[in-house]
């Protein structure tokens, strides 16, 4: 009985072990996909496909509204990281590990980064939805 609880508690702290590391990796990629959107040396589709994913990422409104059951917490859980995952394996992999290899000297720097980030991203997220209103409005005038 108290083997089965000691073995049930080891395995929910590895559990959370493995989160915690899963959480560092996702926020490592969104800097990594930040700090991309300036170096002339990535591919412009997948700036692009950066800026959106940054911008639904910070955005407070989801394709998928959280107060559906289940569905609601699918984007946050399952699909943003594999979107992040498929656009940091566009980035060529020199440049990854450049980005890498400074973001371990960079500590202090990311507080500073996050709020730069934040403002940034407020301007991406309203320059994602404009442009969405305006393609949902000019559809409609077409039909």
């Amino acid at each position: 009985m108290i083997r089965d609880s000691l073995g049930r508690i080891f395995y929910s702290m590895q559990m959370l072990k493995k989160l915690r590391e899963k959480g560092r990796e996702i926020k490592s990629n969104v800097f990594l996909l930040y700090r991309g959107l300036g170096d002339p040396r990535i591919p412009l589709h997948v700036k692009i496909l950066a800026f959106f994913i940054i911008a639904y990422i910070i955005s407070p409104i989801d394709i998928i509204p959280d107060f559906i059951p289940i569905l609601g917490l699918l984007d946050e859980v399952i699909l943003v990281p594999i979107f992040l995952s498929f656009t940091v394996r566009l980035i060529p992999i020199e440049i990854r590990h450049e980005y890498e290899q400074e973001e371990t000297g960079e500590i202090e720097d990311k507080q500073i980064e996050d709020k730069r980030l934040s403002r940034v991203g407020s301007v991406m997220i309203a320059i994602v939805w404009l442009l969405l209103v305006s393609i949902f409005f000019w559809i409609a005038m077409i039909l």
